[in-house]
């Protein structure tokens, strides 16, 4: 009895390292005796017992996040960033055979790349051009883990933290910037203003009759005020066609 318990435990042994299953988004390395024979997956994968063994890898796309750097940009502005980085296993073999730990290397290539290339733009350009440098950043990796079969599809900058005090020098540009705006929109409304007051001018200039209708509708406009005393000149030009000539007949 003892040894057909033996045989059983020992052909569920011998059956577990025999049959593999691996997902859909899942392949295996085989190793015969310590050397690489290929790649095999997904579905029931069969292996010689104690002959070969297989490094499950997953292909799907990983995100990774980078963690805060600390960076001096171009113009010598201190910050810390950082970043996720998306990428993929595309080949098996090489993630397993070319490094010992392709997720560990990527994301130590990841912060070191994320110092150098953010240290090459001024302030301005790191808030303004993101994309740009996402791009700039994304082709380094994907051409550094290329060798490893790993393909690296985006870059994205995630946060960038500011000293307090730039934060406040920056506040106090923006809030100088939209002065100046105000201040250019007022004076373009006066010249428009003026140009149309101009106008306007030339217009009752050569209309005696147009320049007394204007001249009432100013007086009604002031008549709607009941809280004032308001006394105005009467021009003698609304009045002389009542006067006449002073002759009697």
């Amino acid at each position: 009895m003892e040894f057909i318990i033996a045989i059983l435990v020992f052909g569920g042994i011998i059956l577990t390292s025999m049959v593999k299953i691996l997902n859909d988004w899942e392949r295996g390395v085989v190793l015969r005796l310590g050397k690489a024979v290929g790649v095999r997956g997904p579905g029931l994968i069969l292996l010689i017992p104690f002959v070969e063994r297989m490094i499950k890898i997953d292909t799907r796309t990983v995100a990774m996040d980078v963690q805060p750097q600390d960076v001096i940009t171009k113009d010598n502005v201190s910050m810390q960033v950082n970043a996720v980085v998306y990428f993929k296993v595309v080949s098996p073999l090489e993630a397993i055979t070319k490094i010992e730990d392709y997720y560990f290397a990527t994301s130590q290539l990841a912060q070191t790349t994320l110092r150098s290339v953010m240290g090459q733009y001024p302030l301005d350009d790191v808030l303004v051009h993101r994309d740009k440098i996402n791009s700039a950043l994304q082709g380094i990796l994907d051409k550094h883990t290329e060798a490893w079969g790993i393909k690296v599809t985006m870059v994205e900058v995630k946060q960038i933290d500011l000293p307090k005090e730039m934060q406040r020098a920056m506040a106090r540009e923006a809030e100088a910037e939209r002065e100046r705006r105000a201040k250019v929109i007022s004076a373009e409304g006066e010249v428009q203003r003026a140009q149309k007051l101009q106008e306007a001018s030339l217009t009752l200039a050569g209309s005696p009759s147009a320049l007394q209708l204007a001249y009432m509708q100013t007086l009604t406009e002031i008549a709607g005020d009941k809280s004032n005393t308001i006394i105005f000149p009467l021009p003698l030009d609304i009045i002389k066609p009542l006067l006449g000539d002073g002759k009697q007949n």
